[in-house]
């Protein structure tokens, strides 16, 4: 069974996500390194530098409750 066209451009728009697992230098230490890579037009940066502001704590509380309900 193969994926829809839909599904298809869903899986192309999403982050790629790596992940790596190594012992440190001294043996000592795990470490676990993730990176995750988006790619976006330069114009979507552009236009959220634009449109940058300050946010007020009092309208994170806001956004937190409504999401909650």
């Amino acid at each position: 069974m193969g994926l829809t066209n839909k599904k298809e451009e869903q899986l192309r728009k999403m982050p790629l996500i790596e992940s790596r697992v190594m012992k440190s230098k001294d043996g000592k230490y795990i470490v676990h390194k993730t990176t995750i890579t988006t790619i976006r037009p330069v114009a979507y940066f552009e236009k959220v530098l634009e449109n940058e502001g300050i946010v007020e704590d009092s309208e994170i509380t806001d956004l937190i409750k409504s999401a909650e309900l």
